[in-house]
């Protein structure tokens, strides 16, 4: 009965050991499973037949509860809608569609701060006109000078423009001053040509180009948000829907890049 005391007591105070499996009593080995102090508990119980003690161990089993069907389901799994592409084929080729539009009316903006970009720099170049449209009578279209007539530069100081047929000469003045563009004022040499002298800017002048650019920026973003509205009509989407989501994306990625275009022009220029 005492050699089982002692493997006993032995025993209860190696599991209080975690890092030792095997004990060595009396030149034999012991081997049993380690467990943690923390999962076992221990009390006393009377032998049979006698008035001894007996320490008995037993491992305490932690388990999960089973979770019921009701309650809140867990998200862990669910894909975020930003990540989702857009399947319906009708929707995609809408989408293309109107990222082809606002990608047109960015160009056209950037051509445009390009134009103004140069004039502030004082350097006389034929795109200092690019942003001019024509309008011709009997027709709806408008055009570009250069479509219509040649710009040249003489004496690196003015620009010439010659049309092609003389009965447009007064359309191409008119859309001159239409544009509004700073310090630009045709004078008339034949029944062709017109001479447009450049002055060196100032600093008021650059100022009048960037306010003249920020117009332009926000003409622009009223285009890009019609063709945003324009495709949502088209499309029906349900109410927070990946295609809304997607097409809202779009339009703010343009808008985003009209404000870049103009801080760029505006550190450009050094306009206040």
């Amino acid at each position: 009965m005492a050699s089982i005391l002692r493997y006993t007591a032995l025993r209860s105070s190696s599991i209080l050991r975690p890092y030792s499996s095997i004990d060595v009593y009396r030149n034999r080995i012991f081997s049993y499973p380690v467990l943690s102090p923390i999962l076992t508990r221990s009390y006393a119980k009377a032998g049979k037949g006698s008035k001894s003690k007996q320490v008995v161990t037993e491992a305490v089993v932690h388990e999960e509860p089973v979770k019921s069907g009701k309650g809140p389901k867990s998200t862990a799994n669910l894909v975020p809608g930003s990540k989702q592409p857009i399947t319906d084929p009708a929707a995609q080729e809408e989408y293309a569609k109107t990222e082809q539009k606002m990608a047109a009316a960015i160009d056209w903006f950037r051509k445009d701060c390009a134009s103004a970009e140069t004039r502030a720099s004082g350097r006389v170049t034929p795109a200092l006109l690019s942003p001019v449209r024509v309008k011709l009578p009997k027709t709806e279209q408008s055009f570009r000078l250069e479509e219509i007539s040649t710009v040249g530069v003489r004496n690196g100081s003015e620009l010439v423009v010659t049309v092609f047929e003389e009965e447009s000469l007064k359309h191409v003045e008119r859309a001159l001053y239409d544009a509004k563009l700073p310090n630009i004022t045709p004078q008339k040499l034949d029944n062709r040509t017109l001479k447009i002298p450049i002055p060196k800017p100032t600093v008021d002048a650059r100022n009048a180009l960037f306010a003249a650019a920020q117009r332009q920026a926000e003409d622009t973003r009223v285009q890009i948000r019609k063709h945003h509205q324009s495709s949502l009509k088209k499309g029906k989407y349900e109410k927070h829907s990946i295609e809304l989501e997607e097409f809202q994306k779009l339009t703010d990625r343009f808008v985003g890049e009209v404000d870049k275009i103009l801080a760029d022009m505006k550190k450009a220029t050094g306009a206040k």
